[in-house]
């Protein structure tokens, strides 16, 4: 594999200094890094995917090596490239992908049903060719951070052909494999069964079933189960929870859930194939056309509606008003006309088009000048308003012509209507402007002919949003020193009402590292609050902005300052497992041992999460171990209550004391780990001389809590290691008294036999 000359499409050994200097990591997985680079030679932005060799299994890397140009060759629209590799830095290149995963899109912004079913249609289109060669590549690692997003949010699939399952492999190390990457919700039942087939194509459809889920409710199934619950609840039959769907759907929603519980059927054979799944999901987004229009019965209102962007945060949803679909029949008639206009025929619209049409109003008080100007022809839409057309006429929720032309970027149309009157201050029912949707969009061209003819720079919608806090939000750094120009010194500090939140909140949450430096430049507050009493640095210490951080640190935010619920930056960090981050506040003063309301130190928060690396680097940086928090709750006790086995591990390595008591109900973390039922904790416990026999106030051993949730792995650790059958809990009750209660007949039989 040497080096090649030529252009991305071919495989090639890259070597460190192909790349230019600034590697910008977008992305810690749990075996690497992923940077966004810049091939010096191409100029063109790439993602570098390096393995860290010491998690890794020795060979693994050396098997990516080995088939990597078999992987390179697999060229398809929903299917992320492979470039080749670059062996001095342990990885691979691939084709940059600008926003992400869909596992960061689906939690930080809101998508609307249209969107929702075009990126299940397209990542069945990806795995559907993969299952097409021949033979069928197979993923075996699909799921949510595995489906990537271009430049304009269409899904790619990533990380194909990493995960094998070889010959004569063993069904333990495979599954091994799978939950060290954190797919545990992605697994069909029978991998972990007691069937000795290897995994087929009927492996990913499963997982697939699970994205699907995921992709409607916008929730992660099976949140805050350990590992061993959901393994049990799968192998039973047990699926995520179907109420976590909203009530106001589309009925097509109710298709795409029938192909979904198709997908994770428990029996294998029952699966579809993607290429059925394809034809169903193409069917149902056809339904619900992007961009075309949509049904939405919301609220009983049956009017027909569509939503722009499809990609909408949190809090700015706006809605466009796309036309109807149009009748074709009556070609003389007012339909006739719209006809026309939908099948692009302008010729025949300018002949055909009279006075009385452009007055007459269609449904959603839209005219026909609305419906000109979206069709995008210049020369019809100067015809129409030649006819006499109202060229600030609003339709039922606002929107005038110029707000349309703005939203689809019509930029011939755009100066065409303000020559004939448009204005550029009016808002819609919202008291969005055209410069409001000209800065969410990014469209400086636009927004500079709009200031020109008089559009007001600060103007404010209903949630108090200027055009700055937009172009801040979504990052277009263009229009802020467009808006800064014609701005007072103060607008850079202006919050809008719903969080409370200036331009520089939003820049620091949505990671604009140009746009933060550009704000305080001109004097923004690096310490201002929200609502909640959040500033810039934890927003982006929440969001894992490390460059972010630094900057703003650099320009004096406070390291230590609390929010609303008594959380500094580092408690985010560490809550959200960005090490890097907590090493960089701490290295700036932050402190450990700072407190929530409730108590809890970043040491808690990084247990309660298993972010092990988290846990290491406030260990080394004076962190403590056996820090009580809330009810005297140490990070060991809520590491065994999550069933974070490694993290336990970690933290009795430290020294943290493995028989401390909560204050409740004096349970050690030996009672908490037998409750979460996580076997392995109990084992990394018991080699630390935990107290097998220790009680809490209801007198209950650690044994008495095994026979209740009948963990017979659990139960067998415990007697192999002292526990003591004939201690009675405060019920009078033996362990085997319990488990005859609890029906646990295994649990009984062991404890009636000795172990």
């Amino acid at each position: 594999m040497d080096c090649l000359d030529g252009s991305p499409g071919q495989f090639r050994n890259f070597k460190k200094d192909d790349f230019e200097a600034d590697w910008i990591k977008v992305a810690e997985c749990r075996f690497g890094q992923v940077y966004q680079v810049k091939l010096k030679l191409w100029r063109e932005k790439c993602a570098l995917k390096s393995f860290d060799t010491t998690l890794c299994a020795n060979n693994f890397y050396r098997r990516i090596i080995d088939e990597a140009s078999n992987i390179a060759a697999v060229k398809f629209k929903y299917i992320v490239s492979i470039y080749g590799v670059c062996s001095d830095a342990t990885a691979m290149v691939m084709e940059y992908m600008s926003n992400g995963s869909l596992n960061n899109l689906l939690a930080s912004h809101t998508l609307m049903w249209p969107k929702k079913f075009q990126m299940i249609h397209e990542a069945s289109m990806g795995m559907n060719f993969l299952h097409s060669m021949q033979p069928p590549l197979l993923h075996l690692n699909l799921k949510m951070s595995n489906i990537l997003l271009d430049d304009h949010l269409h899904v790619k699939i990533s990380d194909f052909g990493l995960i094998h399952w070889e010959e004569g492999m063993n069904k333990k190390l495979f599954m091994e494999h799978l939950t060290a990457r954190g797919n545990i919700s992605y697994i069909p039942p029978e991998t972990f069964t007691q069937c000795p087939d290897p995994p087929g194509t009927t492996f990913d459809v499963y997982s697939f079933g699970i994205v699907m889920w995921e992709i409607l409710t916008q929730q992660k199934p099976y949140a805050g189960s350990s590992m061993t619950t959901v393994l049990l609840q799968v192998s039973h039959g047990k699926r995520p929870c179907m109420e976590m769907f909203p009530e106001q759907k589309p009925q097509e929603c109710d298709q795409m859930i029938s192909i979904m519980k198709q997908c994770w059927d428990q029996d294998h054979r029952k699966r579809p194939q993607f290429l059925d799944i394809v034809k169903k999901t193409e069917a149902l987004s056809e339904v619900l056309k992007i961009p075309g229009p949509i049904q939405c019965h919301k609220n009983g209102d049956n009017r027909q509606e569509s939503n722009y962007p499809w990609l909408v945060s949190p809090i700015h949803k706006i809605a466009l008003p796309e036309m109807p679909d149009l009748p074709s029949d009556d070609q003389h008639g007012k339909d006739g006309i719209l006809s026309l206009l939908s099948k692009k025929d302008f010729g025949s619209f300018r002949q055909s088009v009279k006075r009385e049409h452009v007055c007459t109003q269609f449904s959603g008080r839209k005219s026909l000048l609305h419906f000109t100007v979206a069709s995008g022809d210049a020369e019809s839409v100067k015809h129409v308003m030649s006819l006499g057309a109202e060229v600030n006429c609003t339709t039922a929720r606002g929107y005038t012509p110029l707000i349309i032309a703005v939203l689809h970027r019509l930029h011939d149309i755009i100066p065409l209507l303000l020559e004939h009157g448009a204005d550029a201050t009016q808002g819609d029912e919202d008291q969005w402007t055209a410069l409001h949707f000209a800065a969410q969009n990014g469209d400086d061209r636009t927004l500079r002919l709009l200031l020109d003819k008089g559009a007001v720079a600060d103007a404010r919608e209903k949630a108090g949003w200027m055009p700055l806090h937009l172009a801040c939000q979504n990052g277009h750094e263009t229009v802020v020193r467009l808006l800064l120009s014609r701005l007072s010194g103060e607008a850079v500090g202006e919050r809008e009402k719903v969080q409370g939140r200036t331009p520089l909140h939003l820049a620091s949450a949505y990671g604009h590292l140009n746009i933060a430096k550009l704000l305080l430049s001109q004097g923004a507050d690096p310490n201002a609050n929200d609502h909640s009493l959040s500033t810039a640095l934890h927003l982006s210490a929440d969001e894992g902005h490390n460059r972010l951080v630094r900057q703003l640190v650099k320009s004096g935010a406070s390291i230590d300052s609390a929010d609303s619920r008594g959380y500094a930056p580092l408690h985010l960090a560490a809550l959200r497992g960005h090490t890097g981050i907590c090493r960089q506040l701490l290295s700036n003063g932050g402190s450990p041992e700072s407190r929530t309301l409730q108590g809890w130190t970043p040491m808690h928060l990084a247990a309660l999460r298993g972010h092990e690396a988290t846990v290491d680097q406030l260990q080394c940086q004076g962190g403590c171990v056996n820090a009580r928090g809330e009810n005297g709750w140490t990070p060991l006790h809520l590491a065994c209550h999550q069933s974070e086995g490694e993290v336990v591990a970690k933290l009795l390595a430290a020294k943290a004391d493995p028989n401390v008591t909560e204050d409740s109900e004096g349970w050690t973390p030996l009672h908490v780990a037998c409750t979460s039922v996580s076997f392995p904790s109990v084992l990394h416990l018991i080699s630390y001389h935990a107290d097998v026999n220790a009680v809490n106030s209801g007198k209950a051993t650690p044994l008495h809590l095994a026979a209740q949730h009948g963990c017979v792995p659990i139960v067998k650790a415990l007697l192999l290691n002292g526990a003591d059958k004939t201690l009675l809990d405060s019920s009078g009750s033996t362990a085997l008294k319990v488990a005859q209660r609890c029906e646990k007949l295994e649990i009984v039989q062991l404890l009636e036999k000795g172990c």
